[in-house]
C-alpha cells in the first residue's frame, strides 16, 4: 500500500478551490484524490465538501470522512445524519459513523431509524449493522422489529433479513423471538417480505 501523501505531494489550495467551486465535475475528483492523503490534511477538505450545495459532493465527503476518522469528522457526520436535507447524504453519514465506531454510533443510528422516515436512510442503517460482528442480539432484535413495522416493503425485507440472521446465529432468547417475528411475517402483503421471512426460517 502506498504511504499517505505528504504536504509536498499535493496542492491543498488547488484541491480546496476545486471542492468549493460549486461544480460537482471538479469537486468529486478532488475529493477522491484525498483517499491517499493523511487524515490531518484530508479532513479539512472533506469538511469543506460537506458544505457544498450538490448532494453528491456531500455524500462523497461523508464517505471520505468514514475512512479518515477524526473527532472533527465524527461531529460533522453526526450533524449530517441528523440535519442534512438529502436522504442520500444522511444514509452515507450513517455508514460512515459505523466505520468510525459501532459502539459509539449505535445510539445515534437507533434514534435516526426511529426519527427518519426515508427508506434509503433506514435501509442504509440496516445494511451497515446487519452483518457487523459487534452488534449484540438485543439491539439487532430491536432494529429488526422497527424495520418490519415500516410501511415500505424494502425496509421490511431488510428487517426480515436481520431477524433471519438472529434466528440462525444468536443465542436465546433472541433466536426464538426472531423466529416468532419471522413466522408472523409469512402473512405480509408484500411477497418479497414473505420470501425473506421463509428464507430466514429455513436456513
Amino acid at each position: 500500500m502506498d504511504d499517505p501523501m505528504t504536504p509536498s505531494a499535493f496542492d491543498a489550495e488547488a484541491l480546496s478551490e476545486a471542492i468549493g467551486s460549486g461544480d460537482p465535475g471538479r469537486s468529486m475528483p478532488a475529493l477522491v484524490a484525498l483517499r491517499d492523503v493523511e487524515n490531518e490534511l484530508a479532513v479539512p477538505l472533506l469538511l469543506l465538501g460537506l458544505e457544498q450545495e450538490a448532494f453528491l459532493v456531500r455524500s462523497l465527503s461523508c464517505a471520505g470522512l468514514g475512512v479518515k476518522p477524526t473527532e472533527a469528522g465524527w461531529q460533522a457526520l453526526v450533524q449530517a445524519l441528523q440535519n442534512d436535507v438529502d436522504a442520500n447524504v444522511r444514509a452515507e453519514a450513517a455508514n460512515a459513523l459505523v466505520s468510525h465506531s459501532l459502539e459509539r454510533a449505535w445510539p445515534l443510528l437507533h434514534a435516526a431509524f426511529e426519527r427518519d422516515q426515508a427508506w434509503l436512510v433506514r435501509c442504509s442503517i440496516l445494511s451497515a449493522v446487519a452483518e457487523h460482528p459487534g452488534m449484540v442480539g438485543a439491539d439487532l432484535l430491536t432494529l429488526g422489529r422497527l424495520a418490519i413495522a415500516d410501511d415500505d416493503g424494502t425496509v421490511r425485507v431488510g428487517g426480515a433479513e436481520v431477524l433471519g440472521r438472529l434466528r440462525l446465529e444468536a443465542q436465546e432468547p433472541w433466536a426464538e423471538q426472531a423466529r416468532e417475528e419471522l413466522a408472523r411475517l409469512q402473512q405480509d402483503d408484500d411477497h418479497r417480505v414473505v420470501a425473506a421471512a421463509l428464507n430466514g426460517l429455513s436456513v
